[in-house]
C-alpha cells in the first residue's frame, strides 16, 4: 500500500493525494494517518506545494463522505442498518457503528459533523446521521470541510516537520511506514473476520417488533 500510495502522488501530485483522501473514507485500509504525512513530507522535500497538499486532501476528504450523507438521508436508519447488516463485512461497517454514530450525532447535534472528522473511528460514519436526520447539505459541507482541513493540515504538517529533519529520520521512516500498514491491514482483516451480521440482523429485527 505504501507503494501504491507513493506512485499515485509521484504520477498525478495533487490530484492524486485528492484521490487518495477520497478512497479513504470510502475503503477503510486507505488510511489519511498515512497519506497526508508522506504528503507532507514530500512537500518538504520541494516536490509539491504545502498548501495545494492540505486543499487536495481537504477538497478530496469532503467529496468521499457525501455519498455516506446520502445514504443515510435516502436510507434513513432502518434500512441503513440493514444494509450494513448484509454487505457491511468489507467495509466493516455493521449497524452497531449505525447506533453508535446516530446516539454520538443526537448528543451533539451539527458540531458532531466537524469534531467527528477530527476521530478516526467516527470521521466516516458521522455522514450517515447527518444523512438520516436530513442535516442541510449547505450545513454538513460547511462543518465537515472544517474538521476535515483541520485534521488534514495537522497530518501535513507533522510529516513536514518530519521532511525537513531528512537526515535524522531517512532510516526510520520505511520501517516505521510498513509497521503501520501492517496494524491497519490486520486490524481490517479482523474487523472482515470478527463480522456478525447474522446477530446484528437479529438486534434490527427485534428493533422492528
Amino acid at each position: 500500500m505504501d507503494t501504491f500510495v507513493r506512485t499515485m502522488m509521484e504520477n498525478f501530485g495533487v490530484f492524486g493525494i485528492g484521490f487518495l483522501m477520497f478512497l479513504e473514507n470510502i475503503f477503510p485500509p486507505m488510511p489519511s494517518e498515512l497519506i497526508m504525512p508522506l504528503a507532507g513530507y514530500q512537500s518538504a522535500q520541494g516536490q509539491m506545494s504545502l498548501f495545494a497538499v492540505i486543499a487536495s486532501g481537504t477538497v478530496g476528504s469532503l467529496l468521499g463522505v457525501i455519498p455516506w450523507y446520502y445514504a443515510g438521508h435516502y436510507l434513513g436508519k432502518r434500512r441503513m442498518k440493514r444494509l450494513a447488516s448484509r454487505h457491511g463485512r468489507w467495509l466493516t461497517l455493521s449497524p452497531d457503528d449505525v447506533e453508535k454514530a446516530d446516539a454520538w450525532f443526537r448528543r451533539r447535534g451539527p458540531m458532531a459533523v466537524l469534531f467527528g472528522r477530527l476521530v478516526p473511528t467516527v470521521r466516516t460514519l458521522i455522514s450517515v446521521p447527518a444523512g438520516i436526520a436530513h442535516m442541510p447539505m449547505t450545513t454538513f459541507v460547511v462543518y465537515s470541510a472544517i474538521g476535515a482541513a483541520i485534521w488534514t493540515a495537522f497530518l501535513t504538517v507533522v510529516g513536514y516537520l518530519l521532511g525537513q529533519q531528512y537526515d535524522l529520520i531517512s532510516d526510520y521512516v520505511g520501517p516505521v511506514s510498513n509497521a503501520v500498514i501492517i496494524l491497519i491491514v490486520l486490524y481490517y482483516i479482523y474487523r472482515v473476520v470478527t463480522f456478525d451480521g447474522d446477530r446484528n440482523q437479529e438486534g434490527d429485527a427485534r428493533e422492528q417488533e
